[in-house]
């Protein structure tokens, strides 16, 4: 299965794909879909969704993953990066896949095993789950280990005989 996963923010937004067959872990993609900060709120947004489309449509994923949103102090700054998380949600979404949300913690329990790893520990973990990966900046680095935390859990279901579509 081709599992996608995606790390949201206004200014980047970290993509990474992965496929899992049993077990086994490989990388597929992984990128940054960015937008310009000198475009209205409104342009960002139709920037985010057309990047995330175009590489739904380049790399055919079967399910997505979405990382929530922990909020931050700076109330507008949590606005805004609640509505490109929305984008996060809705382009998959749109395209017919399935889409979950996992909390920064449980990606990093999953990846790492800690729930309040740093990220150097997760960026080190993916890289030991993928070997010989080339990941593309920090936001592709934290979009990955969504992946592979989404792998994990649709590989359990599948264990126990449920279905995830």
């Amino acid at each position: 299965m081709r599992l996608l996963g995606l790390d949201p923010g206004l200014q980047k937004t970290g993509w990474g794909i992965v496929e899992s067959v049993g077990t086994r872990l490989s990388h597929v993609a992984n990128g940054t879909v960015t937008s310009n900060s000198k475009k209205s709120l409104a342009e960002r947004l139709v920037e985010l969704a057309d990047g995330l489309e175009a590489v739904i449509a380049e790399w055919q994923p079967q399910s997505c993953a979405v990382e929530e949103t922990f909020v931050n102090k700076n109330p507008t700054s949590t606005l805004k990066l609640g509505q490109a998380r929305g984008i996060a949600l809705l382009v998959p979404a749109r395209a017919g896949l399935s889409v979950a949300e996992y909390t920064p913690n449980h990606v990093k329990k999953s990846v790492v095993g800690v729930g309040h790893a740093a990220k150097e520990q997760v960026d080190a973990m993916v890289r030991v789950l993928l070997p010989g990966v080339k990941i593309n900046g920090p936001d592709a680095a934290d979009a990955l280990a969504v992946a592979i935390c989404h792998a994990h859990h649709v590989a359990t279901m599948q264990n126990f005989g449920g279905q995830y579509r």
